[in-house]
């Protein structure tokens, strides 16, 4: 595998578009390390997680443009944008992947505020008298 293979993952308002390459394991995500950029151990576990259910963590190189959202929605965008480029790269491991649910696309949004009220469903408060 000489080329580059890309794939994109969304969640919520994250946006992860994923560029990898075989190489030495090494994670880049907008031209940071993944320990400097998730400083969070639970945050690089979830993005690690489809690597190491094909124990493939070690084998390829991802470089990775990170966009909106909070760090959590990133985190799982990025997961599944990594699902899918290891899909691509050999089709064999599709199963394992999904049985996982890494390749499910969480398509839960927040829900957009209404017109006269504070929030999406709360209202303001109401008294009669």
């Amino acid at each position: 595998m000489a080329e580059v293979i890309n794939a994109i993952g969304r969640r919520k308002a994250a946006i992860a578009r994923v560029f990898v390459k075989a190489g030495a394991g090494k994670i880049t995500i907008n031209k940071r390390d993944i320990d400097n950029y998730f400083p969070s151990t639970i945050l690089q576990y979830v993005v690690r997680q489809p690597l190491n259910k094909l124990e493939v963590a070690e084998k390829y190189d991802i470089n990775v443009n990170l966009d909106g959202g909070g760090f959590k929605g990133q985190a799982e965008a990025l997961r599944l944008a990594i699902a899918r480029a290891l899909v691509k790269i050999n089709a064999e491991d599709k199963p394992a992947l999904k049985s996982e649910g890494f390749l499910t696309r969480d398509s839960r949004i927040v829900e957009r505020k209404k017109p006269g009220q504070p929030k999406a469903r709360k209202r303001f408060q109401f008294s009669k008298r």
